[in-house]
């Protein structure tokens, strides 16, 4: 059976790329994972194509198919990974809801802040509507401050929707992976931020499995 997380986000800046490209590249070193950008800005396929070349970098398969042949890529995919994730549009539109409608979870990442929660709205209605699982991500969390981390969650649950309690914090660490074509944990593996996406990444998988 092949798994299909959809990371999906309508605000800018949340970090819905940085936890889709984390996430494969962790799932990568066991399983055959493939990553789906339909996002118009093709961040994920600017990673990709930063890590091309590097060595020992387990393979992610890469696809950035959408419009009217996004079903067909999606079966075509499955017939050879375990595990496809999908970097979806901000925008609650045709190539969105098919990715939705696809996905063993969904996975929206929200800064700790009330308009990262409210622009969620769109995403969890769609959800909802599809009668797919859905797991907020607090991401970008400050260290330090956790009681606004603690007043996110109980807005977000007031809401009714489910929160992971692995986060991931605003480290630098994220993003110069990233500028590398690197996950957190394939650049400094004893790191903070290689630690807290292996948190996220064995609860995401607790989930799904």
């Amino acid at each position: 059976m092949t798994h299909i997380i959809t990371v999906a986000q309508q605000k800018g800046g949340a970090g819905k790329t940085t936890l889709a490209v984390n996430l494969a590249a962790w799932f990568a070193r066991s399983m055959r994972v493939a990553l789906f950008d339909i996002d118009p800005q093709h961040s994920a396929a600017r990673w990709m194509q930063l890590r091309q070349g590097k060595p020992n970098l387990p393979t992610i398969t890469f696809s950035d198919v959408a419009g009217w042949r996004l079903a067909g890529e999606l079966d075509r995919l499955r017939a050879a990974h375990d595990l496809i994730i999908i970097d979806s549009p901000p925008h609650v539109e045709t190539d969105a809801r098919l990715a939705v409608r696809a996905a063993s979870l969904i996975l929206v990442p929200v800064q700790p802040s009330a308009p990262d929660v409210w622009a969620a709205d769109s995403t969890l209605a769609l959800a909802k509507a599809e009668k797919r699982p859905v797991r907020m991500v607090l991401n970008r969390v400050p260290p330090t401050n956790t009681k606004l981390t603690d007043e996110i969650r109980k807005m977000i649950k007031t809401q009714g929707t489910a929160t992971l309690a692995a986060t991931l914090a605003n480290r630098t660490g994220f993003a110069q992976a990233f500028l590398n074509g690197m996950a957190a944990h394939e650049a400094a593996p004893r790191s903070l931020a290689a630690a807290e996406l292996q948190a996220v990444a064995e609860e995401v998988w607790g989930v799904i499995k």
